[in-house]
Parts: C-alpha cells; structure tokens; sequence
C-alpha cells in the first residue's frame, strides 16, 4: 500500500513538470530505493538530502566532459573547474523545489569559495533564456549555468548517478573531476556544507 501510494504521488510530480525529493525517499525498512529502482545503499548511486554521503574515493566515476554555452551565450563547462571541488546544481525556472533551494545554493557559494569550491549549474527545460535569467536575477545567483534545454547533458552522466527527470539534482565533483556524492531533490546549506566539506578536505 505503502509503494502504491509513493508511486502515485511520484506520477503526479511528474505531470506537474518536476520530480520532487520524495520519489528518493527511503522505505521504512532502510532499504533506499531510487526514482529508477536504484538501491539507495548501493555505493555511488543518488540519495535525498538527509541521507546522502560521500562516495569512496576509490568507488568514483569520472564526470562527463560537460561544455557549451551559460544563459548569456558565453562558453562554460567543467574543464575549467578542474582542481576546485564542484558542486554541480541541476534546475529549472519552472521547478519549485529550485526556487526553494536557489538561495541557499547562493549562499553556500560564497561561503566556501575561499576553500576551492565552486558551483556550476546545469539549467533544463527552459526553451527560453530569459525564463533562466528572470530566475537567476530573483535569486541572485552569481555562478554560471549551462543551458541545457533538451536535457542532453544531463543524459551523459549515469542513471544511478544521475536521474535525468530528478529535477533538482546535485552532485559534489572532487578536484580531480570524479563524482563523490550525488543528491536528488531539494539541498539546504546545511545538507550539503558537511559533504562539501570532506571532499574539500581530502588529498589533492
């Protein structure tokens, strides 16, 4: 009954354009299960917030080569990261829960930019630049984003990684550009400080 409801209420987010943070939630056995049918305690796949943790350093994936154009049409991408810990934000002008996290996000940002951090957006599903930029401006987000209107960036990243319907997502990218905590769904600051703060700590 339990499953039946969750995935009617997943179906439902879905309709409205935005898969939220409870299609990741943790069944009341412990056993995790993913918007995808991923095991939640399997090594490298996505959790939510308040179950994530960071991925060993020998179990990481590399990151895909991400590139292409931010919302004002200069280039951007992860190469040009390499060597900083990434926080790499996944959003829509359209999605709630983007709304509700994009302050945070904001602040965080500027808060561990002085310990190699640094955010990189990947905007989906807005057709139009403008919708992007009108979000960007309301929330004062000073880190770029790659426009990604189609969703064919995020369709380079695994699935367990990476569900390309998890509307927002997060993934933390260590210094060396391998991917050591994935998150779906809505991040606060306080999620996600912990996280960024071990990675930021280990080894160059």
């Amino acid at each position: 009954m339990r499953r039946a409801v969750r995935a009617a209420a997943a179906g439902l987010a879905v309709a409205a354009g935005c898969v939220l943070a409870g299609v990741l939630t943790d069944d009341a056995d412990g056993a995790g299960t993913g918007a995808g049918g991923t095991d939640g305690g399997r090594a490298g796949s996505v959790r939510t917030a308040a179950r994530a943790a960071v991925i060993d350093p020998a179990a990481r994936q590399d990151a895909p080569v991400l590139d292409g154009e931010d919302l004002d049409g200069k280039p951007a991408g992860l190469a040009e990261l390499r060597g900083h810990v990434v926080v790499l934000n996944v959003w829509g002008s359209w999605c709630g829960p983007c709304r509700a996290e994009a302050d945070d996000l904001e602040r965080l940002s500027r808060q561990t930019r002085a310990d190699g951090v640094r955010f990189l957006g990947i905007n989906t599903r807005d057709p139009d630049r403008e919708a992007a930029r009108s979000f960007v401006r309301a929330h004062g987000v000073t880190w770029p984003s790659l426009h990604d209107p189609a969703g064919g960036l995020l369709l380079r990243f695994p699935p367990p990684l990476l569900n390309p319907q998890a509307v927002p997502s997060t993934l933390v990218i260590d210094r060396r550009g391998r991917i050591a905590a994935g998150i779906g769904g809505a991040v606060t600051d306080e999620q996600l400080r912990p996280l960024l703060a071990r990675v930021a700590g280990e080894p160059s």
